[in-house]
């Protein structure tokens, strides 16, 4: 995450050549591929309609990893990476924009949840009661999409400079979304969705990271998009706050036996050190 806006100055009179283009696509695809990883490696137990109290706790503490790993991306990668910039380019009166930047992207989502719950047409309580809960995993794929935009525009940018750093970019990314993808599955798996659907439903925000490559690209001047992203890496940075500690954290709670409590404690404080551990590559 740290190469999204520290990517150093484009050449802006180099040519984009073919292999630039090649690699910012196949660098944007390789990320968003990780989405299935966690199809391959979580065991089908888990999270299926025949889960028993052993595999539910185990959800748990994949959902307790996933709350871990939000909150070191938020704190850890996003508002640091903003901030930074912001002391770079000397914007002294950036800070409070940033504030209200992760306030927005909060209350969007507590926004969103709320009215798509109550636009819930379904008459059946119980048919109502599943698809409502099926509203935190379009929320988190929601979010998924603007952080994989971050992604697909960190590539591109990066191949724009040099197809090395591309390369060494591509390859940070996707150390960080390898943890980040399996939090994302155990969401989706307790929003409702079977396995497959959450493997195409990752899948599916890949495209919004090649999106992002592509517009990369197509900037004359990465000016525009700093900008943007000043924008774009807070109110996702919100969002993530509001999927952890809005969404899981209170299921969560719920938890009475220390044993697993203990347990879910120790995945979300090894989702923050997995998170942790990524900044320094």
């Amino acid at each position: 995450m740290e190469y999204i806006l520290s990517v150093p100055e484009i050449v802006q009179s180099l040519p984009t050549g073919w292999t630039q283009w090649a690699g910012a696509i196949g660098g944007a695809i390789l990320v968003g591929l990780t989405g299935v990883l966690p199809l391959w490696v979580v065991p089908a137990k888990v999270g299926g309609s025949s889960s028993g109290p052993g595999n539910d706790d185990n959800l748990k503490y994949l959902l307790a990893f996933a709350v871990g790993g939000l909150l070191g991306d938020v704190f850890l990668h996003l508002l640091p990476e903003t901030y930074q910039h912001m002391i770079d380019s000397g914007d002294e009166g950036g800070a409070g924009r940033i504030g209200v930047a992760v306030l927005t992207g909060i209350l969007t989502f507590l926004v969103l949840e709320k009215v798509l719950e109550i636009s819930n047409p379904e008459t059946n309580e119980e048919l109502r009661e599943k698809e409502n809960k099926k509203i935190v995993g379009y929320l988190n794929l929601f979010a998924n999409c603007t952080d994989n935009l971050l992604h697909g525009l960190a590539v591109g940018t990066s191949f724009l400079s040099s197809f090395r750093l591309g390369v060494t970019t591509t390859a940070a990314i996707l150390l960080h979304e390898i943890p980040h993808e399996f939090g994302d599955f155990a969401i989706l798996l307790k929003s409702g969705f079977d396995r497959w659907e959450a493997a195409k439903a990752q899948i599916s925000t890949a495209l919004v990271g090649l999106l992002g490559a592509l517009l990369a690209l197509a900037f004359e001047s990465n000016n525009d998009l700093e900008t943007l992203l000043m924008y774009i890496l807070p109110f996702t940075a919100g969002g993530f706050l509001n999927i952890a500690l809005v969404s899981v954290v209170p299921e969560l709670m719920e938890e009475k036996r220390p044993g697993p409590a203990l347990g879910q404690f120790i995945c979300v404080i090894g989702g923050i050190v997995a998170m942790s551990l990524l900044t320094m590559v």
